[in-house]
């Protein structure tokens, strides 16, 4: 094949090169933290002494070295204190004289010493996010998870929900769930051709997995330890979950806009029905929503919201779950909200 007639071709090849490589060394860096997580004391410690320059780690040392000196005069110090408070001074008792002639009533009142109370010191607290609790969040997943949903009043199975709207979510947000470990490094490529040829965000780097650990467990917080965590949460998922657990697990806990959390409360808070109730039209709507609920949401901008429903009809074509004929109807299907109790207004 001459390389100058199919210069398409080619860039494929050189692109799935890159996403390889990306991958290979994305398994080695992972493997190292998580052998590092589970051995080391302080993983974050050792991770920034690897980096750090000569200077740096003079310091860190002269650090520590002063730290231990503090700590010994401190333990010295308590041991002295509790040594003197348990030697007690002898009291000596005076005769007491009574003298007859002496009035009674003249004589002054005792007035006690007022007692001092020790101020309280209180304990501290170890947080969620300590290493600890992370090593042990990633040994036993299972039961952090469990720990996490047990709470939700509404739970809805897999099978309860409209096949529509899971083939919806994972053609928006995912197109190759189920066939990553829980990180797709072709999918962030792919997302951000996608991307840029839009000239706006149409697909999310993130897999479903992620996203589900980030929900479940992590902050908002954009730094390189919490996304390195994030991967060996999803990499963790997928070793203890099937796919279908997973996306039944995603699609409770996702957060949908107005304050509706979970396909329960998002169904029933946009549409007053249960899930297994949705139409096409609305499944399509509801799986746009997750990428920006704050804005995509009908009850802020209905049109922004019927917009990325469009977005979300054309990724199901081109995922070969949606006939063009099924998407046409689900592009002209009215949409009926429940707004402020009123289920009687149509927006189309």
């Amino acid at each position: 094949m001459n390389p100058e007639q199919n210069p398409r071709r080619v860039f494929q090849i050189i692109l799935r090169l890159l996403v390889l490589a990306m991958a290979m060394a994305g398994v080695f860096v992972m493997s190292f933290l998580i052998t590092l997580s589970m051995k080391a004391d302080n993983p974050r410690e050792i991770l920034t002494m690897m980096f750090a320059t000569e200077e740096e780690r003079r310091r860190k040392v002269l650090s520590d070295l002063e730290e231990e000196r503090r700590v010994r005069r401190n333990l010295a110090e308590f041991d002295r204190q509790q040594s003197e408070s348990t030697v007690e001074e002898p009291t000596v008792e005076e005769p007491t004289v009574e003298h007859p002639t002496e009035d009674r009533s003249s004589e002054e009142p005792k007035v006690e010493a007022p007692t001092v109370e020790e101020p309280k010191v209180e304990e501290k607290k170890v947080e969620d996010t300590s290493w600890s609790k992370k090593i042990a969040r990633l040994r036993s997943i299972k039961s952090a998870v469990n720990e996490r949903i047990a709470e939700r009043a509404h739970y809805v199975p897999l099978e309860d929900i409209p096949r529509s709207l899971r083939q919806a979510i994972v053609a928006v947000e995912d197109t190759r769930f189920y066939s990553h470990k829980g990180f797709d490094p072709e999918g962030i490529a792919r997302a951000t051709v996608v991307n840029v040829e839009a000239g706006r965000i149409e697909e999310g780097g993130s897999t479903i997995t992620q996203q589900l650990v980030k929900n479940l467990f992590l902050t908002q917080e954009q730094s390189f330890t919490r996304k390195i965590e994030e991967f060996l949460l999803a990499i963790n998922m997928e070793r203890n979950f099937t796919k279908d657990e997973i996306l039944e697990l995603y699609l409770n806990t996702i957060y949908f806009g107005s304050n509706f959390y979970g396909i329960y409360e998002a169904a029933e808070g946009y549409f007053g029905k249960e899930p297994w109730e949705l139409t096409l039209a609305e499944s399509t709507m509801l799986a746009g929503l997750p990428q920006a609920p704050s804005l995509y949401s009908p009850y802020v901008d209905f049109m922004a919201a019927k917009n990325r429903q469009l977005v979300v009809i054309q990724a199901m074509v081109r995922a070969n779950v949606l006939s063009e004929r099924e998407a046409e109807r689900a592009r002209v299907d009215a949409i009926k909200l429940v707004a402020d109790g009123d289920e009687d207004e149509l927006y189309d």
